[in-house]
Order: structure tokens, then sequence, then C-alpha cells
């Protein structure tokens, strides 16, 4: 009979050392556990919230089998389960008494995990957003182009990094999300951001890429101010940030949108972008859900 078991662990380095083979297998599927987990290797561990991050490797007959990673206060994020693995882990981490506000995961995973935890719990699951992983095939730039150009974000930028960011998270709620000011400061360092600015010199929106890890990068945030929306300027930013990403090495450039918004998932598709996966992310109330 086959013998599997998760190992759970707050130890970064354990947990790379146990999984980052696995997580390299398929860099696509799991770039969020990739990118989160080096940016705590680099950056520290406490980047995403005072909450000490919390890590899973599910083994079966010695093989590495899935993963999880928590950064609290964010939700368990997941790479892909069965139903009963999905319950099965649930219920490990109900009787360990532990408080989740929400899983993050393709979505049959999150959805078995959701309702599992319903079950092993008495918390309310409720769908929060429904997401698309996309990978680029061939760039197309849009045109026509809208007036202006593309600047890499330095250091006089950092205020509007910073307001940016906060507004950017407030529209999407949803994500693992770093301090506004620690997440400006790491962009600029690695110049991360680029503003499409309008000819007169005023940013008008924004798109930025993550550092290159098993040879991807993904797209976030995009980001353009209400008021200027619906001028192409976050399509122009993302082909830019993009055709960047290629002209470095990057084998792969990846992006999520929120299937709730057929203008961007329709934006990105024109660009070149092709679907690999969906994504869904709930949130967890009631009896064992955080404060």
């Amino acid at each position: 009979m086959p013998t599997d078991d998760w190992h759970l662990t707050r130890d970064l380095d354990a947990f790379l050392t146990r999984a980052g083979a696995f997580l390299h297998s398929q860099p696509d599927l799991h770039t969020l556990p990739l990118t989160v987990t080096e940016n705590l290797r680099t950056r520290g561990r406490h980047i995403y919230g005072e909450g000490v991050p919390e890590f899973g490797v599910l083994e079966q007959d010695g093989a590495v089998r899935a993963t999880f990673f928590r950064t609290p206060p964010h939700r368990l994020n997941l790479t892909v389960l069965t139903a009963e693995e999905a319950d099965a882990l649930a219920a490990r981490l109900a009787a360990l008494g532990q408080r989740l506000p929400g899983v993050h995961a393709d979505r049959d995973t999150a959805t078995a995990f959701a309702e599992a935890w319903q079950r092993h719990t008495g918390a309310t699951a409720t769908l929060r957003q429904r997401q698309r992983l996309y990978r680029l095939g061939t760039l197309t730039v849009p045109r026509p182009l809208p007036p202006g150009g593309p600047r890499i974000a330095g250091k006089a930028d950092r205020e509007q990094l910073i307001r940016w960011h906060d507004e950017f998270v407030a529209a999407v709620g949803t994500g693992v999300f770093a301090d506004a000011a620690e997440w400006a400061n790491a962009r600029i360092e690695q110049g991360g951001i680029t503003f499409w600015e309008t000819p007169d010199g005023t940013p008008a929106a924004m798109a930025g890429t993550t550092l290159q890890v098993a040879g991807q990068v993904r797209v976030a945030p995009v980001y353009t101010p209400p008021h200027l929306r619906g001028r192409g300027y976050a399509g122009a930013a993302t082909a830019e940030v993009s055709r960047a990403a290629l002209a470095a090495g990057a084998r792969e450039v990846l992006l999520f949108t929120d299937l709730s918004n057929p203008t961007s998932n329709g934006l990105y598709q024109r660009i070149g972008y092709r679907p690999v996966a969906d994504f869904a992310a709930y949130d967890f109330t009631g009896r064992s859900a955080t404060a």
C-alpha cells in the first residue's frame, strides 16, 4: 500500500530542500510558491506580515506529491491536490487548531479544500475570486500605442509606487501582498516597475514583473488609476515589461487575471497571452477563520 504524509515546518530552508525540485518541475503552475519563497529567502520572512510563514510538503512513497505555504495573515496556498488529499489536509490543520482566513489554489483544489474546511470546522467558505493563469506566446504590441512612452520607476517615484500599490490592493482584494513600503523599495532596487507616461511626463499606468525564478517571470501588478482607464496605457505598459522580460532571458512570462474582468482578459489575449489553468480564492468566516 502507498504511504503518504504531510511534513509541516516553519523552516524555509528545510522546505526548499525537500520541495524545491518539485516546485521547479512545473514552474508555471507553481509560480506563486516559487516567487513567494524566493522573496522570503532574499528579503526576510516578515515581508508579507508579522506572522511566521508556514510550509507543508506531502510525500507519497518518498516522492513529493504536493506543497502548501502560508504567510500570515494571508490565505493558505496549495499546489494541486485530489479531493481526498484536500480533505485529509483540512482535517490535519483543523486538528492542529489552525485558523485560516481562506485558500488559494487551482480551481478544483481550492473548491475541494474549501468544502473540506467547512465540514471539519463549521466555517463558511465564500468564493472570493476566480482567476486565470496565462502564459505569453507570441508577443503582439498593441497598435496604435497611446501617446507617451515607458519609463522604469526609480527612487524619486517611491511615494507614487506606495500610493498605487495600496490602490491596487484595495481594488484586487486578494493575493499575497507585501508591505507597501517594502514592496516599493524592492521594486525600485530591481527595476521591477515600468510606468507608461503621457507626453508631459505624468505616469498614467504601471506594470511590474517579479524576479526571474526557474526561468520564468510573472507580470504583476498592472494598474491604471480609474480616471485614466480605457486609453490603452495598461496594455502598452504590459507589452513593454513582457518584451523586457524576454529580452532579459526569461523562458516564460506569466500573469494572472481576474475572470470577472472581461476587458483585461481580452487585452492580455490580444497581446499574446494564452490560458494555462484556472485558479480560485475562497474566504473563510465563522468558527475557524481568523478574526
